[in-house]
């Protein structure tokens, strides 16, 4: 007879499964609109400084073929945590609903199921931050700019109840200490950490003491980004000095990944303020840039080391994917297989187990554009556009071979549409693109000049971090002036910026060169809020040149929209955000030349 004793402890192991002793940690460093070639270790741009990076690829592996599954922060972030490719759950584009991947079970609920701690620090993206634990990680630190955290624990390691953090630190610093603090607070466990740095995506706000390193003559937005980089170089190496101290290093696999390239706006306009268009970061000599599926939009910096099972100096040429992140730290955790999952365990192929390559084909949709490549071939369409490159020949895909091999096109078109099959919704999304992505498929793809009125366009319609829609800003007589496009817009300009964070309630005083002939409101998002929410609205109110209103949330605001029903007469000389008391939180001055 089996005794109850024997029976419990089986039912305990069952519920609760035994770890093995050499289950490693998995740490993730996920960077934010980060250029493939942008780390020194990739050898192509000699002004970076990121010496604990470059360190990193010496002792393991750096994947000059490294992808993420969508050129845009949003579904690259959903696939990424969910193993699995966005667009078979409707997780697509920034835009798309967050239901699916709601209903996805995370890699960390996967690894917290079989003892693992879990924590989960920076940059978010995919919802509330307070539902993060509900995404299966123990540990939050969710900051990404000078707004307040929401954090579980505090950065001295101690335990605190779920709430904002207002720590003043740099967000990037602060990041890297809630990192150092997690591996201190777990040592003892197997872990899985995801470290987000917000960088180099704008606004770009590196203090001084990243900036001094950077001397000399160059744009400032490349400055910015350097510094911003460099910071999350410092948090590398603060990662890694942890766990030397913690006697963690030979049992912790180490990834470094970005997650879509470096947004350019064609022209890499070297605006100031920081706010909204090029971050400074750098694609070349791969083509195209950020929300687009050549190279310069999915290649990204990817490097990982594991002291003792990878061996160090590896310089990897095969294709790999984010989605592999998950499905290695699975396999090594001795998570079951699970055919809904994709991916491949890469550490096989890195210390030498396995030969060949981890895929044999890699597919991307994202809205209108689609591509697939098979080994040196890789099939893009943009809309009805289609290309064919070789792209180990021309990485920088510059021949369009459609022509000249029509056959492999077709081949790869039909194997591409009948993945596209298992998606949702399933096939080619439309044979149509938006404006702005046909300009860049007419100037990075098919080498035609961009117009003088687009480039003037895409410089001058971003100033001091005000951007326009359904028109044109000037700054000029002493005012920031909104220009309807000939009158001709279905709806009039309005401004927006997102460059900034002040907590409520504040007043919001905007100061016209002329009494506007119609109304003027403001709508505000809060740090916490994806988009803007029905009632967040106030009907200015005053007479002659001046309108105020005042936001009255307790809340941190970081989104303004400014709107004038008469939009083609609207000059501004000042917008001010203050309090009650009339101390000034922020204040935009366009009244000087």
């Amino acid at each position: 007879m089996i005794s109850r004793f024997l029976i419990a402890a089986g039912l305990s192991l069952f519920l609760f499964p035994i770890i093995a002793a050499d289950t490693p940690n998995v740490i993730l460093i996920y960077t934010d609109d980060h250029g493939w070639p942008d780390i020194g270790a990739a050898g192509i741009y000699g002004d970076l400084k990121t010496p604990y990076i470059d360190q990193l690829a010496a002792d393991g592996v750096r994947c000059t073929n490294g992808y993420v599954t969508a050129p845009q922060c949003v579904p690259s972030r959903g696939g990424l945590l969910a193993g699995r490719d966005q667009s078979k759950f409707g997780l697509e584009t920034n835009g798309s609903s967050l239901e699916g991947f709601n209903a996805e079970v995370t890699i960390a609920e996967r690894l917290r199921k079989v003892g693992y701690a879990t924590g989960q620090i920076g940059k978010w993206h995919l919802g509330p931050a307070q539902e993060i634990p509900t995404h299966g990680f123990d540990d939050v630190f969710a900051k990404n700019s000078g707004a307040p955290a929401f954090a579980t624990f505090r950065l001295d390691g101690s335990d605190r109840e779920p709430g904002k953090d207002d720590t003043k630190m740099y967000h990037l610093d602060a990041c890297s200490l809630a990192a150092t603090a997690f591996i201190d607070r777990h040592a003892e466990k197997p872990f899985f950490l995801y470290v987000a740095y917000r960088a180099p995506h704008v606004p770009l706000d590196a203090p001084e003491k990243y900036l001094k390193r950077f001397p000399g003559e160059m744009p400032e937005r490349r400055r910015q980004a350097l510094a911003m980089i460099s910071a999350m170089d410092d948090g590398v190496g603060a990662i890694r000095k942890k766990l030397e101290e913690k006697n963690l290093t030979e049992n912790t696999l180490l990834f470094f990944v970005g997650d879509n390239g470096a947004p350019l706006k064609i022209h890499k306009v070297d605006a100031p303020g920081g706010g909204p268009g090029w971050d400074g970061s750098l694609n070349e000599p791969m083509n195209g840039e950020k929300g687009m599926l050549s190279e310069g939009g999915i290649r990204v910096p990817f490097v990982a080391a594991w002291p003792g099972r990878i061996p160090a100096g590896q310089i990897y040429d095969e294709p790999v994917m984010s989605l592999d992140v998950a499905a290695t730290a699975a396999d090594l955790a001795g998570l079951p297989k699970d055919e809904t999952r994709d991916g491949a365990n890469l550490v096989p192929y890195w210390s030498g187990e396995k030969e060949g390559a981890p895929h044999e084909v890699l597919h991307w949709r994202w809205a209108s554009q689609s591509a697939i490549r098979e080994g040196k071939w890789k099939f893009l369409r943009g809309g009805s556009r289609e290309y064919l490159f070789d792209i180990v020949g021309d990485p920088e895909e510059k021949k369009n071979l459609m022509v000249s091999h029509p056959e492999i096109a077709d081949r790869l078109r039909k194997r591409l549409q009948a993945w596209t099959q298992e998606l949702n919704p399933p096939g080619f999304q439309g044979d149509s693109m938006p404006e702005v992505w046909n300009q860049y498929y007419d100037h990075y793809l098919d080498g035609k000049p961009v117009s003088k009125a687009v480039a003037k366009k895409l410089k001058d319609d971003t100033i001091d971090g005000w951007i326009i829609r359904n028109g044109q800003l000037r700054k000029r007589a002493g005012a920031l002036h909104l220009i309807d496009s000939n009158g001709k817009q279905r709806f009039a300009p309005f401004i927006t910026n997102s460059r900034f964070a002040v907590k409520g309630p504040v007043e919001v005083q905007i100061h016209m060169a002329k009494a506007p002939s119609g109304d003027v409101s403001v709508q505000w998002r809060e740090e916490d809020q994806k988009d803007f929410v029905e009632g967040q609205n106030v009907l200015f109110s005053g007479e002659g040149n001046l309108r105020k209103g005042t936001i009255g949330t307790s809340g941190e605001i970081v989104h303004l929209r400014v709107r004038f029903d008469d939009g083609t007469n609207a000059a501004i000389k000042t917008i001010r955000l203050q309090r009650e008391n009339g101390k000034v939180l922020q204040e935009w001055d366009f009244s000087g030349e």
